[in-house]
């Protein structure tokens, strides 16, 4: 976790960019970092969706002037327009086979079928 203890061993200055999915930041701890500017600027999704409006990051400055601070946003991660075009397809994909009582899910459109992991990419560790 990006904690205060880690975050003090950055250099002065530097930028804080979290592109993992999930909670890995302390938030008052990057926040507190940026408005004293040990960080320059800080960069992550909101831990908590929606973020309560007493979020930390949305009102952390530094003192390094308007091109530095902070930049958050949802978890967006893949969606491209192809990327979106193919999430709407496979809801219309799984939308019909539910609809037509058919049931014939394409793996690629769904992550558990039955109980089981169908697609590899969640299912490779152990149960």
């Amino acid at each position: 976790m990006v904690n205060k203890e880690l975050i003090s061993k950055m250099k002065k200055g530097s930028y804080l960019i979290n592109t993992a999915r999930g909670a890995l930041t302390d938030p008052q701890a990057v926040a507190d970092a940026v408005n004293s500017g040990h960080i320059a600027y800080g960069g992550d999704v909101w831990p908590f969706q929606p973020a309560p409006k007493d979020m930390p990051w949305r009102t952390m400055h530094n003192p390094y002037g308007k091109d530095y601070g902070n930049a958050m946003t949802i978890h967006v991660s893949g969606t491209s327009l192809d990327a979106q075009a193919r999430y709407a397809k496979g809801v219309k994909d799984i939308l019909g086979e539910y609809f037509n009582k058919t049931y014939n899910y394409p793996c690629k459109d769904i992550i558990c079928l039955n109980g089981e992991f169908v697609t590899k990419s969640y299912g490779q560790h152990n149960k």
